[in-house]
């Protein structure tokens, strides 16, 4: 009966295990049109909750921008968080 009963949860948590989607651990990405005057620095301001310097960093490495930055009006950007 024990036996059955493990084989039978095992066999759940696998099931589970097989359909669960992904975590989305990166947080909930949306987009942003970039708008005149904007900045990173800015940009991270508005929708970023924590220290901003780690937000710049996640926008530039999520949208591939690289350290010399030049944002222009229209351009769109994915946002990781």
């Amino acid at each position: 009966m024990f036996r059955r009963f493990v084989t039978v949860v095992f066999l759940l948590v696998a099931l589970w295990g097989c359909l669960a989607h992904a975590s989305g651990a990166s947080g909930h990405s949306g987009t942003y049109v970039v708008k005149s005057g904007d900045t990173l620095w800015s940009i991270t301001q508005h929708f970023y909750a924590g220290d901003p310097r780690h937000g710049v960093w996640d926008l530039e490495q999520r949208n591939d921008l690289g350290q010399s930055v030049l944002l222009t009006p229209g351009q769109r950007l994915v946002l990781p968080w």
